[in-house]
């Protein structure tokens, strides 16, 4: 299984719920974070303007379509980051 880790504008919150779900990941956790990078520093005290992080666990097949579908259509137009890490979960079948 994969862990896959978003961190971006908190304005693609709609847009990246609907692709978790178009992609066929069965659930995610979804927290406000803060933090600085290239495009400067962002603290979550307006909801606006803050970063979110999504994090969903899913087969690798989900993981590279998510992966793909993320730096095509969603990085030219928001500060975000993608990134995927091998997990042993416990319960596979909750995924």
């Amino acid at each position: 299984m994969k862990l896959v880790t978003i961190v971006g504008e908190a304005l693609a919150r709609e847009r990246l719920k609907r692709l978790l779900a178009e992609e066929g990941a069965h659930g995610y956790t979804l927290f406000a974070v803060e933090g600085a990078g290239a495009w400067g520093s962002r603290v979550a005290d307006i909801e606006e303007f803050a970063n979110i992080q999504i994090e969903v666990i899913v087969t690798p097949a989900v993981a590279e379509r998510l992966l793909t579908r993320l730096q095509r259509d969603f990085f030219p137009h928001f500060a975000m980051i993608a990134y995927e890490t091998e997990v042993r979960v416990l319960r596979q079948e909750k995924f």
